[in-house]
Parts: C-alpha cells; sequence; structure tokens
C-alpha cells in the first residue's frame, strides 16, 4: 500500500464519527513499527480532539507524546500545542500528572501541560 493511500485511510478514521475508528487507530496505528504511521495517527487522534482519543495520545506508554521516536513524540505535542480548543487536552493532561502510574508518563504529561498553558 503506498503512503498517500495510507495516509487517507488515517485522515479518513480521524474524522470518521463512530468511536471504534479510535480503537482501529490504537491498534493499527499506534503500535506500528513504521515511525511514519505512528506520526500521523498521533495527528489524527489529537485533531480528533475527543477525550478517548486524547487519552490515547497521552496516557499511553509508548505511543503520542511517549513514543520511544522523539519525532512522533515532538509530532503529537505540536499538534496538543495546535489545538484551537484546548480544554479537554489539559484535563486529560490533568488527570494523567495525578493519577498516572508511570511516573516518566506523569513527567511527560507535566512538561506538555507547562507548554500548553505558556502557549496559549
Amino acid at each position: 500500500m503506498t503512503s498517500k493511500k495510507i495516509y487517507k485511510i488515517i485522515e479518513a478514521l480521524g474524522k470518521h464519527e463512530d468511536p471504534n475508528a479510535i480503537t482501529v487507530l490504537e491498534e493499527m496505528g499506534t503500535n506500528s513499527p513504521v515511525d511514519e504511521i505512528r506520526e500521523l495517527t498521533a495527528q489524527a487522534l489529537v485533531k480528533r480532539n475527543s477525550h478517548e482519543s486524547l487519552s490515547v495520545v497521552i496516557l499511553s506508554k509508548g505511543k503520542g507524546i511517549n513514543d520511544m521516536s522523539a519525532k512522533v513524540a515532538m509530532t503529537a505535542i505540536n499538534e496538543l500545542l495546535n489545538l484551537k480548543d484546548k480544554v479537554e487536552a489539559i484535563k486529560v493532561l490533568e488527570d494523567t500528572i495525578e493519577m498516572h502510574s508511570d511516573k516518566e508518563v506523569r513527567d511527560t504529561a507535566r512538561s506538555v501541560r507547562a507548554l500548553m498553558t505558556y502557549s496559549s
């Protein structure tokens, strides 16, 4: 499958109304061994700007802002910073800071929340 087709599929899933689209993006996109696919998936999930999609990008170790690839993580962070409505993202970040069991995930969420607060 070509990159253009994959991009269009990820973009369509990101816009699809069905909540199962988030599950498909999480299972197929964020678990892909290809950085570009994980990057596109993180963008699509952030652009959805729902609690469920943002939770995948913010809460999950090894995904989104916590991805092992700096490029994927920075793309997710930049998408969060570019959101026009940051309310839900900040809520998920704050919940992560307060309740997540993994210190690294909490620390990353704390850093991203600080960036979002200062970028407004």
